[in-house]
């Protein structure tokens, strides 16, 4: 009887512990179970996040969409001076500009500004891009983000020209720079700054502005070396809010233009970017 009752109590035994081992593997279970739902979630929501920052609200993604152009903070007076339209754009700033390029250093020119963080508008000249190197020299500086200004074809006297002759200057040279670089200059600067009444208006039938300068002394011969031609850009008394700086695709200017601009800023002046500036 005793032994029979033993061997009850062993069964029973047997029975419960097997009993909470099945507990525990189906507590295990629903525990495994449960994570790898969350870590299901967790993935499904990761991808939809993803999914939502790499389309915009129309279903775009960022490579479909076109970059907005920046809001204008400035524009340009008669004078050629450059003034805020919005409150809260900095006045004291001047614009950069290089005439007759590219001809031999308007490259370097653009990788010191580049290495600056400063823009400028290079006036270009047809006769300086109508070789393949010079036109991949024109590329490569808009490439990297400076605008490309109108200064004429073959750099006439445009008063001593017919209008005929004129407008075959300006809109020659926007044809063959839009063959370049896929766009139309802004902004168009008269050889001498001798505009006529009809190089305005081709330039107007053009949508670019005409820009003239405040100051710029780098053709002159007392200012044909690094030091003088840095001094004077920086310590003349031209220098004011929304000047308009003037150089040239020049040797001396070239090895200047780093301390031009830092003598600038030193000044407490902003090197303004030509994407600011209001056009037509």
């Amino acid at each position: 009887m005793q032994k029979k009752l033993l061997i009850l109590l062993l069964t029973l035994l047997f029975v419960m512990v097997a009993c909470g081992e099945d507990s525990t593997n189906s507590d295990e279970e629903e525990n495994f179970d449960e994570e790898t739902k969350v870590e299901d979630d967790e993935e499904n929501e990761a991808e939809h996040k993803t999914g939502v920052s790499e389309q915009n609200e129309a279903g775009q993604s960022p490579e479909e969409v076109e970059e907005k152009p920046q809001e204008p903070q400035y524009e340009v007076l008669e004078d050629a001076s450059i003034v805020p339209i919005k409150e809260d754009a900095n006045e004291e700033v001047v614009l950069l500009t290089i005439d007759d390029a590219p001809d031999t250093y308007a490259l370097e020119m653009a990788e010191t500004l580049q290495n600056l963080n400063v823009n400028a508008i290079f006036f270009v000249n047809g006769h300086f891009i109508d070789t393949s190197e010079e036109q991949s020299v024109l590329k490569t500086i808009h490439d990297m983000g400076f605008m490309i200004g109108n200064h004429t074809y073959n750099h006439p006297y445009l008063p001593d020209l017919t209008e005929e002759e004129q407008k075959e200057e300006i809109v020659a040279l926007n044809d063959l720079v839009e063959d370049i670089i896929g766009e139309r200059p802004r902004f168009f600067r008269a050889p001498n700054g001798a505009n006529t009444d009809f190089s305005r208006q081709v330039a107007e039938e053009e949508d670019m502005i005409v820009m003239n300068w405040s100051y710029g002394y780098d053709w002159e011969s007392d200012y044909q070396s690094k030091e003088a031609i840095a001094d004077i850009m920086v310590n003349t008394e031209l220098l004011t809010s929304g000047a308009n700086l003037l150089m040239h695709d020049r040797e001396w200017t070239a090895a200047a233009l780093e301390d031009i601009v830092t003598g600038l800023q030193a000044k407490g002046y902003e090197i303004v970017d030509p994407a600011l500036i209001k056009t037509k």
